[in-house]
């Protein structure tokens, strides 16, 4: 067969899908599988946005698009960034994407030129270093503890810029952590990355979903106006509307880097989903009540799993702010089982013996935790975590003889 590029070679499967697909190979082979790896709502698509795609349909909307997108959504959201972000934004500084994902890929695309570093502080979502590298950058790897509120610190930021760093990425609120930045943390972050010279980018997917009083804000509000800029936001319709499978995201930025993304989103995908846009319009602009109660659930969630994980000897969690994950800290379980255990190895064996998914925090940059999904229902989440506590018994015991 042909020899593969070396661009290829240097990044690795997505883990979270990977596992996901593992699950669902073993629940069709008639295996009892509780999964808490995927990061989707398991909600529907509410009905209003389906009709919407349903019209889209019937009224032959389904040629091309304008490659950046369908003006009208374009229109939308800069409408809605500038509401929620107080930041004037015009419909030339958005771009509609396959997927939030995909405003990432390009983002990087046309930031970057081979050797050019990127800060991603850890944890960190799975895919944000391995597109780095696929855009021939260095992913310069920033670790954050939960002493710290997994807040990157300012000083923290001065100390890894070179004379090759060309972005920060912040995500608030995080995938796999749950954590929120704090207000005045974020201005001063923001502050300090913009006044470098960085590109600020901000990855907002789960910014409606926050939970206790907590609030997100984006680093666009907080950027000093002559820098904004220097600030690009990633945001979309998956996580908040039930929508993964629908794949539209958006970037907003300056026209300029819009301008370049959609050249290469030309040669990539043409343009997204026509009906899906359509869609999407409707979701932006249709009635929001569900929201609320989809909100209220996650947080019952939340508090269930984090009350049963805590339960657990050996196993510790913060309460999570927002989206819709808990990453639990397993080093004492580790520890117990011996020199070989790792999160990888141990996530291996829930799978394989309590039937219940998981996915390691190593392929977050957190080695010695796991990251467990509460979209889930109530049921799933006692029985999932009820298994976990028997199998880490079994474990244990037979590690002690």
């Amino acid at each position: 067969m042909p020899s593969l590029s070396s661009r290829v070679q240097r990044i690795k499967p997505s883990p979270t899908l990977s596992i996901t697909q593992k699950a669902a190979a073993l629940r069709q082979s008639g295996l009892d599988i509780l999964s808490f790896s995927a990061g989707e709502p398991d909600f529907d698509t509410p009905p209003h946005i389906v009709a919407a795609a349903e019209e889209a349909l019937r009224k032959g909307q389904t040629r091309y698009t304008a490659t950046a997108g369908v003006p009208a959504l374009r229109s939308a959201v800069a409408a809605e960034s500038e509401r929620i972000r107080g930041v004037p934004t015009k419909t030339e500084d958005v771009i509609i994407t396959v997927g939030a994902k995909h405003a990432l890929y390009l983002l990087f695309q046309v930031l970057l030129d081979p050797g050019d570093e990127v800060i991603i502080p850890a944890p960190y979502w799975v895919s944000y270093p391995d597109q780095v590298l696929l855009a021939d950058g260095v992913p310069v790897i920033a670790p954050t503890f939960a002493t710290q509120n997994f807040e990157l610190s300012c000083q923290q930021l001065e100390k890894l810029i070179t004379a090759r760093t060309k972005a920060l990425v912040i995500n608030t609120p995080s995938n796999p952590t749950g954590s929120i930045y704090r207000r005045d943390s974020l201005a001063q972050l923001t502050r300090t990355a913009v006044e470098a010279g960085l590109t600020v980018i901000c990855d907002e997917i789960y910014r409606e979903l926050v939970y206790g009083g907590a609030t997100h804000v984006s680093p666009l509000s907080l950027c000093p106006p002559d820098k904004r800029d220097h600030v690009f936001v990633v945001d979309g319709v998956s996580k908040t509307y039930a929508m993964t499978g629908w794949r539209i995201g958006w970037g907003i930025g300056h026209t300029d880097i819009i301008k370049a993304m959609t050249k290469i989103q030309g040669q990539d995908v043409s343009n997204p989903t026509s009906f899906a846009q359509m869609a999407t319009l409707a979701a932006l602009k249709g009635p929001r009540e569900f929201l609320k109660e989809w909100q209220a659930e996650y947080t019952v969630r939340r508090d269930l799993m984090v009350e049963r994980l805590s339960a657990i000897p050996g196993l510790s969690c913060l309460t999570p702010q927002g989206a819709f994950y808990v990453l639990a800290d397993v080093t004492q379980i580790l520890e117990k089982l011996g020199d070989q255990a790792t999160d990888v190895t141990l996530s291996d064996k829930l799978l394989e013996e309590a039937h219940v998914a998981v996915v390691p925090g190593s392929a977050f940059g957190a080695p010695g935790t796991i990251r467990l999904s509460y979209a889930t229902s109530r049921r799933e989440i006692e029985m999932g975590v009820a298994r976990m506590a028997e199998a880490l018994g079994r474990m244990g015991q037979l590690r002690q003889k």
